[in-house]
């Protein structure tokens, strides 16, 4: 069986076509010849070659078919047929003849022949007298369902000599009375792959070689290139380039960038040099707004390279139209077509084309200009002002001519080494525009990211265009009903980890240091959970260490300006350049003879092994590469098993690149024994067994990617589900709770149904929101946060407030004890902004409050509603006639008060984000009923203020001097997840922030696999949230700085790159859940890093860190194996039933059994720690409220008991410094006991969480980070005293 399967990876070339003019035309040429001194003909197809050029079979008379030894699809079909009077080789004049195989030309699917003649004579086959040079241009073929195929076309002169009998000649011999006319033919080399420049410099090479051979063996000649070709395979995307030599060049095949972008093999710095800036954005503007679009030149190549330079400018966005760069003058009637696209032609065309149609842009890339066939000038909206700018900036500080960076050089002698140099220059060039250009992109579409609510799918187009400057609207408008917008919303949907998504997180790390904070203006509620508030960060740092949470200065929330043109644009490169390495192969062999091609094969494989032998475990990125190459060599080479076993290798190693096509492929391609052979082999069945559940969850997903909803307000009554889903979408707010208290709120019952703007169903039957008050709700929401962003404060008010606070809520003028004036709200304080002449007038901060309360003054006959606040700044009461607001500032202000304490009190800064949205959303509530229910019904949004009626508000003193402050991994959730697992990893010094960054880390493994990274300088989140499996995680530890291991539930051990906060390797060896992980110190620097890992079902394997491969595994004998630790040499291992010591090779070396007392424990122990220095090994128990210590020499020994007051079992424990840390979950909270490890007492008892104590980890033994069960689901950090 051969690998047919349409999805194989081709090697460099697809077909091989070569064009011209028949013999039949040139005789009838012959006898016109002196008529016209140009002669124009129609180009005809002349030779098709396409891969297997050699199979097995071709070679052999066995009845086995072997493989096709080149990489091809192998699939073949007539798209072209051509009866042949003659074999082609007549061309030559020779007597001989090779009979063709038959009559019809066959070429592979998705290449139509049909009018390729025109792409490559665009302007005509002419017959001339004089001979031209050679000429190159480029194509792009597209077919129905968007994918591209792109060819690369040679233009060579050849001679005719005429006989007097009307006979033609074409070899170059003497013919003094024959006349000597040229004819030009293509030779067009299609590749799956955009090559242009190596493909450009192989037919550079054939065509040298043409020069000097005979034209009787010009079909061989091509035949063979054609071969040549077909035995290059295509790099994996990396830093890994493939060299082949075709003299006297050596040609350089890239890899792509990474798996999301392209094939980039051209110079992307020709349009800057065709264009300024302004009409280079006009041109990204027309693409984006999927307009139709034309480019013209006189020079036929410059159409498809600037053209193709620009569908890889606007990455992540996709081109998905027609994508013609070169129109015939026959083809002209396609630009008629009623769809968007991206076209070219000859600037003759110019005029003809303006004539068709309105509304074309037209490019001119000779002269750098961008015109509507409508009229001079492009009424196109711009690119946003602050994209556009900093785009600008960017653009003057590129450097794009080579003679200015190679005038210091001397002269290069050798021609490889001089294209060498240049094409390190152009990677140089190519890296710093893409930097611009996706820079360009982030800062056009980065905020759509915050109108998106991912648990729904859906994006807030009208608040994301509401949100736009009014000089920007314009050109969003027509952005966002376009295919290509719609399918990045979906990407960003699926939250693809692509070069959009990391340079986003990059530009707002750079804005957040920058800290651009000229005029504060009010957050929206996204941008509150997004950002760290004030209080949710803490900037003092030592180097690259922990900060020092004692330090009571506060991050500050970035502010977006509405304007860049005050801002500096400093020079940074956003990707850290990637040294490249490249692997020569072989010199080609006699491509036509199958022994000679599986020879050649064989050397590939060798030179493949030596690579891999030679490359050091740490280069992990380049070692896949040569993994992947192998694999690929040895698949089509019939070597199916070996190619498994490359491929096994490479899903360790680097999964970013596994080919799970190609796999498919050569599984269903195995033969009966390859099958039993590779099922003998438990890594290789593995490995089969992942790709039919891949397959199988593959089928299940969507084919779209998943849909994508724009929101709209409701048209029927909404129940509390669908409310709860509604305005979730909306993004006024995500936490359930929250919208369960609004949704109460709205459904308030009031005296008249009449008088009723919500809808409440009969007796018995559920509550429901009709349409018009969600409609009303959502817009009065909206309306009141645009408002408050437009409170221009004076100068002299701003100094009073932090460069991060910002106005919420504004009263209306009212008569206080301070005067008269506005009483403003920001998230800290209340202020009046006085009337007459502008001044600041504080109140209080919340924090001071001691009393809220409403009287009545006296007003003529009228007593009026006042309210009246206590400080404990003041003395005397500050007291405002507030009138009709007065019941409702009443509520805001309790409600933000009492958030304030609890945050004070819990150090939990998420307390006063949660209060500022109750109080905000009471506010639109009362605006939204307007009735005399519609204060009760804001009561129903009063959560912290009811809340400390329930819970004491201040925490235990112990408690809240050993709590430095807390942070909320789930802000982004819909509800809590439960913190797992967690791990600090320290500092490294000289690391750029670009290239993972020198700040220590703090790895928080949340539910379902998802793990986040937050900077442990700052306490912000670093990245988005990492996804690894669909299982909970129990165990992580950092193996080095480019490896952090991950244990699983589902079996797997991921692997993530701390630089780069990727995923992209596993280890399958386990047949149950990893519970444990542990990393045994080195004895020297020159033994070799050895891992732990264990499973439930007591399986331990012993790994070597630097090839990932195992080096013994084992099992021990106990009841669900939760943890392991290496000491002095031995492995200790924690099972529910006991606690095992064992040597190395897996025997047992001593036992601890559950204590007497716990024989009838259900779970039995739970965690253990041993220390050397001390000699003791303490256990926790999950069912007890006690710790067990052990005489680790003795451990036959009656054990200490230490009791836990309050205990309900031992979850986990940490040794920091001289304490053991045990958290627990406690009978009504999770608790955190702090024992003296010498006196075995417990010297502190801190109520942590809400909900049990899930995890534990030290931080440099200064501060001890704990992590809560989901219905807490925060991380707690304490001060190690």
């Amino acid at each position: 069986m051969v690998l047919t399967q349409e999805n194989v990876p081709s090697g460099l070339l697809e077909a091989c076509v070569v064009l011209g003019v028949s013999n039949e035309r040139l005789k009838e040429l012959g006898q016109l010849r002196g008529k016209d001194k140009e002669a124009v003909l129609e180009a005809e197809v002349l030779q098709v070659h396409a891969p297997p050029f050699v199979t097995k079979e071709s070679s052999s008379n066995g009845s086995e078919r072997g493989p096709a030894p080149a990489f091809s699809r192998a699939q073949r079909r007539r798209s072209f047929k051509k009866k042949r009077e003659r074999p082609l080789s007549t061309l030559s004049g020779s007597d001989q003849t090779n009979e063709a195989p038959s009559d019809d030309l066959s070429v592979p699917q998705n290449i139509d022949l049909i009018a390729l003649p025109q792409l490559c004579f665009p302007d005509g086959l002419r017959i001339t007298n004089e001979s031209r040079e050679d000429r190159f241009h480029f194509l792009v073929f597209t077919d129905v369902f968007g994918n591209q195929t792109h060819g690369v076309v040679a233009q060579y002169c050849k001679p005719v000599h005429f006989h007097p009998d009307n006979g033609i000649h074409q070899n170059d011999h003497r013919l003094n009375k024959l006349q000597r006319l040229f004819t030009t033919y293509s030779i067009c080399i299609i590749s799956k792959y955009p090559y242009y420049n190596a493909l450009r410099d192989s037919l550079s090479c054939f065509l040298l070689q043409l020069k000097t051979s005979r034209m009787c063996e010009f079909e061989e000649q091509v035949k063979e290139f054609s071969a040549k070709l077909a035995l290059v395979p295509i790099p994996p995307p990396g830093p890994l380039h493939v060299v082949f030599s075709l003299r006297p060049l050596q040609i350089e095949l890239p890899s792509r960038l990474d798996v999301d972008r392209p094939v980039i093999d051209l110079d992307l710095h020709l349009p800057f040099l065709c264009f300024k800036p302004k009409q280079f954005l006009q041109i990204i503007s027309s693409i984006l707004m999927e307009q139709r679009v034309v480019f013209l030149s006189t020079d036929w190549a410059k159409l498809t390279l600037v053209a193709e330079c620009f569908t890889i400018f606007i990455h992540p966005l996709r081109w998905q139209h027609p994508f013609v760069p070169v129109l015939s003058h026959q083809m002209l009637d396609f630009i008629m077509a009623p769809t968007a696209y991206l076209m070219g032609c000859h600037t003759h065309h110019f005029e003809e084309v303006a004539e068709e149609l309105d509304e074309l842009v037209l490019i001119d890339i000779d002269q750098g200009t961008v015109l509507s066939s409508s009229s001079n000038t492009l009424e196109l909206p711009d690119v946003p002002l602050t994209a556009r700018d900093c785009f600008i900036f960017r653009v003057k500080g590129l450097q794009l001519h080579y003679d200015l960076d190679a005038c210091r050089a001397g002269s290069r002698t050798d021609i490889n080494e001089l294209r060498s140099h240049r094409r390190q220059w152009q990677h140089k060039v190519n890296s710093l525009i893409l930097d611009v250009t996706t820079e360009l992109i982030v800062n056009i579409f980065s905020e759509v990211c915050d109108f998106l609510n991912y648990e729904h799918r859906v994006f807030n187009s009208e608040e994301f265009l509401r949100s736009r400057e009014m000089t920007d609207s314009e050109f969003y408008k027509k952005v966002l009903d376009t295919h290509i917008f719609h399918s990045f919303l979906r990407d960003r949907l699926n939250r693809k980890n692509d070069a959009f998504t990391r340079m986003q997180l990059n530009v707002r790390s750079e804005t957040r240091r920058r800290a651009m904070t000229e005029s504060p203006r009010k957050p929206t509620m996204e941008e509150i959970r997004k950002y760290v508030r004030a209080e949710n960060g803490l900037n003092s740092r030592l180097g690259v260490s922990m900060p020092n949470l004692a330090d009571p200065r506060l991050l500050t929330v970035p502010v977006r300006q509405t304007s860049m043109r005050t801002v500096s644009f400093p020079n940074v490169s956003w990707s850290p350049c990637r040294p490249i390495k490249t692997f020569k192969l072989p010199e080609f062999p006699p491509p036509l003879a199958y022994q000679y091609v599986q020879s050649y094969y064989n050397d590939l494989i060798k030179e493949l092994s030596k690579a891999i032998t030679t490359t050091t475990p740490d280069d992990s990125a380049l070692l896949a590469r040569y993994y992947y190459l192998r694999g690929l060599v040895n698949s089509v080479a019939g070597k199916r098993v070996d190619a498994l076993g490359d491929f096994q290798s490479l899903y360790k190693t680097d999964m970013d690149i596994f080919p799970i096509e190609l796999l498919n492929a050569l599984v269903d391609s195995l033969l009966a024994e390859e099958r039993r052979t590779a099922e003998r082999r438990p890594d290789l069945k593995r490995l089969i067994s992942r790709v039919k559940r891949e397959n199988e969850r593959e089928r299940a997903r969507p084919m779209d990617g998943g849909t994508v909803k724009r929101f709209e307000l409701p048209k029927k009554h909404l129940h509390a589900e669908d409310f709860v889903r509604r305005v979730q979408e909306s993004g006024i707010v995500k936490d359930q709770g929250t919208i369960q208290r609004l949704f109460e709120a709205l459904t308030v019952g009031v005296d008249s149904p009449s008088q009723s703007v919500f809808y409440l169903e009969l007796e018995g039957q559920q509550k429901q929101v009709d349409p018009e008050t969600f409609c009303f709700f959502y817009n009065l929401w909206k309306e009141t946060e645009a408002a408050a962003q437009d409170v221009d404060l004076p100068v002299v008010v701003l100094e009073h407030l932090e460069t991060d606070e910002c106005v919420y809520k504004l009263s209306s003028s009212v008569k206080t004890s301070h005067g008269v004036g506005k009483i403003a709200m920001t998230q800290r304080r209340l202020f009046l902004l006085t009337e007459g002449r502008p001044g600041y007038v504080e109140i209080t901060k919340f924090r001071d409050i001691e009393d809220v309360k409403i009287s009545s003054a006296p007003f003529l006959l009228l007593r009026i509603p006042a309210l009246k606040i206590k400080t404990s700044l003041r003395k005397e009461m500050f007291e405002a006639n507030l009138k009709s607001e007065c019941d409702l500032w009443h509520l805001m202000i309790k409600e933000m008060w009492a958030g304030r304490k609890m945050a004070d009190s819990h150090k939990d800064p998420q307390f006063m984000e949660q209060a500022l949205t109750n109080a905000l959303l009471m506010d639109a509530v009362v605006g939204c009923l307007q009735s005399q229910k519609a204060i009760f019904a804001a009561t129903k949004l009063a959560y912290f203020d009811k809340k400390k009626l329930e819970v004491p508000m201040m925490v235990p003193k112990t408690t809240s001097e050993t709590l430095k402050h807390k942070i909320n991994p789930s802000l982004d959730q819909t509800s809590p997840l439960a913190v797992d697992v967690l791990l600090y990893t320290p500092g490294q010094l000289g690391v750029s922030e670009l290239d993972g960054g020198g700040n220590p880390k703090l790895w928080c493994a949340l539910s379902d696999g998802k793990v986040l990274v937050f900077d442990a300088a700052s306490w912000s989140m670093q990245h988005n949230s990492v996804q690894v499996g669909k299982s909970r995680l129990n165990c992580m530890l950092a193996v080095n700085q480019q490896q952090l291991w991950i244990g699983s539930k589902d079996s797997f051990i991921y692997i993530i790159n701390p630089r780069s906060v990727s995923c992209n390797k596993q280890l399958t060896e386990h047949r149950a859940e990893v519970t444990g992980l542990a990393l045994e110190e080195r004895t020297d620097k020159f033994s070799p890093t050895v891992a732990y890992s264990c499973s439930e079902e007591g399986g331990v394997i012993v790994w070597d860190v630097s090839t990932l491969q195992v080096r013994r595994h084992f099992r021990v004998s106990c009841e669900r194996l939760q943890d392991i630790q290496v000491q002095a040499g031995m492995l200790w291992c924690c099972g529910g039933d006991c606690l095992l010591e064992v040597r190395r090779n897996g025997t047992l070396h001593r036992k601890v059994s559950l204590p007497d007392h716990l024989l009838s424990s259900p779970r039995g122990f739970s965690s253990f720690l041993l220390f050397n220095e001390a000699e003791r090994l303490w256990a926790g128990f999950s069912d007890s409220s006690e710790l067990c210590v052990w005489h680790s020499r003795d451990l036959s020994q009656p054990c200490c008991r230490i009791q836990l007051k309050d205990c309900s079992g031992v979850v986990c424990m940490i040794k920091v410094k001289n304490q053991i840390w045990v958290g627990c979950r406690g009978k009504t909270r999770g608790k955190i006991y702090v024992v003296n490890k010498d006196r075995y007492a417990v010297e502190k008892e801190l109520l942590a969480h809400d909900d049990s104590v899930q995890a534990l980890c030290s931080a440099e033994d200064r501060y001890v980070l704990s992590g809560a069960a989901r219905a807490d689901g925060k991380i707690g950090i304490w001060k190690v005293e």
